[in-house]
């Protein structure tokens, strides 16, 4: 199973990155996806979380109004579109996939999630 992130890199304030991630080796539609980030001298955090065949979807606050996580299942990809960046949101942001379909605030445990992708950094600057 491999995870494979991709698409960060530096913007200003109020600029825009789309993540993916690319799946094999699992199906990511059996069960809950998410994205983390951890800042430096931060804990990893849960940013958002897609749960399989409902879409039901979880944001962070900190992110609400301006990330939306989707999926795309013929490609087996996740992806996170992040607008209005903000300086706070430089971080390593990591995709991870779960074998169950998780609920509640199981989604933003990250030991939940089995499969994790590499990480791929994204730096704003003011």
């Amino acid at each position: 199973v491999q995870l494979q992130a991709f698409g960060g890199g530096s913007v200003e304030t109020g600029g825009s990155l789309k993540l993916s991630c690319a799946a094999s080796g699992f199906t990511l539609n059996s069960g809950s996806t998410a994205w983390f980030r951890q800042a430096p001298g931060k804990e990893r955090e849960a940013v958002s979380c897609y749960r399989p065949y409902t879409g039901i979807t979880y944001y962070a606050e900190s992110v609400k109004g301006r990330f939306t996580i989707s999926r795309d299942n013929a490609e087996n990809t996740l992806y996170l579109q992040m607008n209005s960046l903000k300086p706070e949101d430089t971080a390593v942001y990591c995709c991870a996939a779960s074998r169950r379909r998780l609920v509640g605030s199981t989604q933003y445990v990250t030991a939940n999630y089995d499969y994790w992708g590499q990480g791929t950094l994204v730096t704003v600057s003011s």
